[in-house]
């Protein structure tokens, strides 16, 4: 099931004054969510219907509702094979898989795609007081990282972030994905500027030759990292310092997120040496709340031979062993 979605018939997001029936074509919306929206003072308003208030109490799932964000240059439906494995073997699980900055809006800056998809978050989490979880794949891992950093009066229990570049990228495979003519050793000269800093890859490109540039220019990863001191420091560890389990995902073989190990906080040195993650400052000043976490057991790792990025979410062995165990 998507938040924010419409009518899986026909496209179309309005409804008839039968709730359960889409005005267009008239098929049955209640295993789709559908959303209203009124222009009000310039902003949107967003009516949220929750499936799950509709059914039997009998029928109210057990296992907590997951919520999940899709990766860089894709859309809801890259997620839809691991939404309906969580379905299939955890019945009941309401699963929400954000339509949202689908395509290439998903290249849009990263803490305008935090505000509007942390206020889903925030929504759903709302409607389930006893908590939810939260998964994110690639970029979507790193938007939901900073979505419990930048709302921390969120319900989260269990974050999920699966081959994400949690403490940067600095990849050329990745990058031709999006700018096929730049190369890594110049792609500093856009991202470190006004004007590379209007795209989400800019925010956290992590160039480990040019570290002054990626502290005066990047406006997202070196915050969200507490790297720098802001009156939001001790919130943004406050969101992660909360949650029950961090599992972090990644593997040799990803070829896409580089180093491969930035999907567990480990990051290129200036030497392009791998430093991992309990021995980088920002784990052993407990910068963001990662050597608590791995204190209380609640710092979970899991790396993964032979699985292509593309694959982590595609792969039901993965999803079987490494995300339900915690979705619980």
């Amino acid at each position: 099931m998507h938040w924010f979605s419409r009518c899986t018939h026909c496209a179309n997001s309005s409804k008839s004054d039968d709730d359960a029936l889409c005005v267009l074509c008239s098929h049955s919306t209640t295993t789709t969510t559908i959303v209203m929206t009124r222009r009000i003072s310039g902003s949107y308003i967003f009516l949220l219907l929750i499936e799950f208030l509709l059914l039997p109490k009998n029928e109210v799932a057990s296992y907590r509702a997951v919520a999940i964000i899709h990766g860089v240059l894709t859309g809801s439906d890259s997620m839809d094979e691991i939404s309906q494995r969580i379905q299939e073997k955890h019945p009941g699980t309401q699963v929400y898989n954000t339509v949202r900055y689908a395509g290439w809006s998903s290249l849009e800056p990263m803490w305008r795609q935090v505000e509007e998809i942390g206020n889903d978050i925030l929504a759903i989490g709302a409607a389930y007081p006893e908590g939810i979880n939260l998964l994110g794949y690639s970029q979507g891992g790193l938007l939901a990282r900073a979505i419990l950093q930048r709302f921390p009066q969120h319900n989260v229990k269990n974050f999920i972030s699966l081959s994400s570049p949690q403490a940067g990228q600095y990849g050329t495979r990745f990058l031709h994905l999006i700018f096929p003519d730049l190369v890594c050793s110049t792609a500093f000269e856009l991202f470190y500027s006004s004007v590379g800093q209007h795209t989400s890859v800019g925010n956290y490109w992590n160039d480990p030759h040019h570290q002054e540039l990626y502290y005066k220019y990047s406006r997202f990863l070196p915050f969200v990292n507490n790297e720098k001191i802001t009156s939001n420091t001790s919130t943004f560890k406050e969101g992660l310092t909360k949650l029950q389990r961090m599992v972090l995902i990644g593997g040799p073989d990803d070829g896409v997120i580089t180093p491969w190990q930035s999907s567990q906080f480990g990051y290129y040195n200036v030497n392009e040496t791998v430093v991992e993650m309990r021995d980088r400052g920002e784990y052993q000043n407990d910068l963001i709340g990662l050597k608590t976490l791995d204190k209380n057991k609640k710092l979970i790792l899991h790396t993964v031979p032979g699985i292509p990025h593309f694959m982590w979410h595609k792969n039901m062995s993965i999803v079987d062993e490494f995300i339900l165990p915690y979705l619980d």
